[in-house]
């Protein structure tokens, strides 16, 4: 799938619509994966060189006390990883907001900031809640954005 998320400079309302609507195609498509645990489309979104840190608890602001479990992207790694996700919990909740959305003014850096309620149920009722805002970190590679990090979730209330 391709992503266009070029900035136009003062688009008209009508057109500014549109733009909006393309530049939350490449959140949409994650959460789009996530909601059908479709392991192939959430690899689509990555990017070769994405890392994922992540805070210790929701209320880790300081990265001092942040971690990185996974290491950098490994297409084999991430997808066996994921795929036992959705094979050993059943998502029950999956709400997302978009936030905001900002392009560099070249047009091929980005990031999202998205509220996140997402709750993984395993089978022995043990719960996994993604729930906070995260900012999802985009690069551009020839058409298609790709996420190349982003922050774990965290609670600002």
């Amino acid at each position: 799938m391709t992503v266009s998320l070029n900035p136009s400079p003062r688009p008209s309302p009508r057109r500014r619509g549109r733009n909006n609507e393309r530049r939350s195609q490449i959140v949409n498509r994650e959460t789009r994966a996530w909601d059908t645990q479709d392991v192939d489309l959430l690899m689509t979104v990555f990017h070769p060189d994405m890392v994922w840190p992540w805070p210790r608890t929701p209320r880790s602001h300081d990265p001092l006390d942040w971690v990185i479990e996974w290491g950098r992207y490994d297409y084999k790694r991430w997808k066996r990883d994921w795929q036992e996700l959705f094979d050993t919990h059943h998502l029950a909740r999956n709400q997302r907001e978009i936030k905001k959305i900002e392009i560099s003014k070249e047009g091929d850096g980005a990031f999202a900031v998205v509220d996140i309620d997402t709750l993984w149920i395993d089978r022995n009722d043990g719960k996994n809640h993604w729930k906070g805002r995260t900012c999802k970190v985009y690069s551009k590679i020839g058409d298609e954005w790709k996420m190349i990090m982003q922050t774990g979730v965290l609670d600002y209330s």
